[in-house]
């Protein structure tokens, strides 16, 4: 599921993703706050913000920016008690990354032109 969100991020971003990123057995958060926490251990060297609102303006952003379809997957990876910070509104911004129907081709116009006489 990494994997596959990465791919869709812009390289510059997907480059701080896996830069950031340790592999590691995911920890056992028992509710939102201790999510914070850790959210708040890796801003620790940045101006202070709003745990609550960084979390969510990044899940926001996932939103907008990636399909519809990964994000829901993305989303509903996360326990139940930590998707309050990714609420299902979001994903009505998500990009339709489906896709479109094949195009009716283009009737042909009548190249000719007609002859006049004089």
């Amino acid at each position: 599921l990494a994997a596959h969100l990465s791919a869709q991020l812009p390289l510059l971003v997907r480059g701080a993703y896996y830069d950031q990123w340790k592999p590691r057995a995911p920890e056992k958060l028992r509710n939102v706050e201790e999510f914070l926490e850790e959210v708040q251990e890796e801003l620790n060297d940045i101006r202070p913000v709003n745990l609550r609102d960084a979390a969510q303006s990044v899940f926001h952003v996932l939103s907008r920016h990636i399909g519809r379809g990964q994000s829901e997957k993305v989303r509903d990876a996360l326990p139940k008690h930590l998707r309050v910070l990714w609420p299902e509104d979001y994903l009505d911004e998500a990009p339709d990354t489906r896709r479109p129907p094949p195009s009716q081709p283009k009737a042909r116009r009548n190249t000719t032109r007609a002859r006049t006489t004089r």
